[in-house]
């Protein structure tokens, strides 16, 4: 999520690493902003209809189609674990469906081998429901 000087905000949707560009001296800047929606309120509900990226998105997303600033953070967390695993895709051994289940039960994507505990903490925080 982005805010202007207004204080209106810009919810991304989803952010992933395929939305990620890579320039000089490494430096990654978060693009796709194809389906951002600018909204002044923080919180946007998505019209009937509308396709969601499971793995990457919020549950409030897929139970209740409202997109919010929390929902955006929850999408980082997952960028983050895409960043460290190499650019795997997250849940890899489960469904769409699977992933909603397992994700409202409590299960959370696993630490990656190579990821420091407190970037692994970042991560937790952001999928707190």
């Amino acid at each position: 999520m982005f805010l202007n000087a207004n204080l209106f905000a810009i919810l991304l949707y989803t952010q992933a690493a395929r939305n990620c560009l890579v320039g000089d001296r490494n430096i990654v800047k978060v693009a796709g902003f194809g389906s951002a929606r600018y909204v002044p309120d923080n919180e946007y509900t998505a019209s009937e209809g509308t396709e969601f990226a499971v793995k990457w998105i919020a549950p409030e997303v897929i139970t209740h189609a409202r997109y919010s600033s929390k929902s955006d953070v929850w999408s980082y967390g997952i960028l983050l674990w895409e960043l460290w695993t190499g650019g795997k895709t997250p849940y890899p051994a489960f469904t769409n469906p699977q992933v909603l289940d397992e994700v409202l039960r409590g299960y959370r994507l696993e630490k990656p081998k190579l990821c420091p505990s407190k970037i692994y903490d970042l991560m937790k925080r952001s999928w707190q429901t």
